[in-house]
């Protein structure tokens, strides 16, 4: 662990309502994850956790009735923020009877809710690290962004263990991506200096309208924190291409002013429709690797 101290071990088992649908959540998790920061490995998704106290990892496995959840921090006082923070990022504190009851009142999405019941929200155990990652994500494929991230790790992360933490800080005029990508980040990062909060008890209404206000922060950038960073269940992508191609292969309205309209019904579950609606297409994060 850090500094060479020998860390605390906490083994807990994470209990939710049951169904769960795991494919989509750790299978996003993993598709997207950062090396170094996170790693799949023997059916066990692990990453760095920043804590109040100090530091850790945590190692999860996810079975029928309950996600089996090691932690080792730095300090043992951490333990109960740890375990509030994996909730949150497995999204386990869900009513699924509701949401799912909600999304199968449309026909068109009724389907999809009875072919995978429970499906949960993937988020993030820390709000500017996924901030930041999204803006490396901007405009680039899922494996261009692991990649940016991945640098940026290497050069700036603190080890933790045999991991390292996402840097949250860090020389912006060093990365190596286009310069309206570094005038993005340089906002982002002076307003996170500037007391912006994007953490799961955050006013979202505040962090919305202070991230529509940062250059380059369009609203697909802005849902995307505001549904992953703060829990929002009702943040909606309508102009994410997966979406729009999904809801034109169920007979939904393909352009977004129009998809707008048609979700209303969905509110205040949005976020989870657009699980569903990604989980039409064939791409990795939505299947568990063998």
């Amino acid at each position: 662990m850090l500094d060479g101290m020998p860390p605390a071990t906490f083994s807990e088992r994470l209990h939710f309502q049951p169904p769960l649908c795991p494919d989509n959540l750790f299978g996003h998790l993993i598709a997207t994850a950062v090396p170094g920061v996170e790693e799949w490995r023997d059916g066990v998704y692990r990453r760095t956790l920043r804590l109040p106290r100090g530091f850790g990892t945590v190692a999860l496995r996810p079975f029928p009735d309950h996600v089996e959840c090691v932690l080792e921090l730095s300090d043992s006082r951490d333990s109960a923020s740890a375990l509030d923070l994996c909730r949150f990022l497995l999204d386990l504190d869900v009513d699924p009877f509701a949401v799912d009851e909600a999304l199968s009142a449309d026909p068109l999405l009724a389907p999809l809710v009875a072919a995978a019941p429970g499906r949960r929200v993937p988020r993030t155990v820390d709000g500017a690290e996924f901030a930041i990652r999204a803006v490396l994500g901007q405009q680039v494929s899922t494996k261009a962004a692991r990649t940016h991230a991945a640098r940026l790790v290497a050069a700036e992360g603190t080890p933790v263990g045999d991991l390292l933490l996402f840097p949250l800080s860090f020389d912006v005029a060093a990365m190596a991506v286009p310069e309206s990508r570094r005038r993005t980040m340089a906002a982002l990062l002076e307003a996170l200096e500037s007391g912006l909060d994007l953490s799961p008890s955050a006013d979202r209404v505040v962090a919305r309208e202070w991230l529509s206000s940062l250059p380059g922060f369009g609203p697909w950038t802005v849902e995307s924190i505001l549904m992953r960073a703060l829990g929002d269940p009702d943040a909606f992508l309508p102009t994410d291409l997966g979406i729009r191609l999904a809801a034109e292969a169920l007979g939904l309205p393909s352009t977004p002013a129009a998809l707008v309209r048609r979700a209303e019904a969905w509110r205040p579950w949005r976020a989870y429709a657009v699980q569903h609606l990604w989980a039409t297409g064939d791409h990795e994060v939505n299947r568990i690797p063998a």
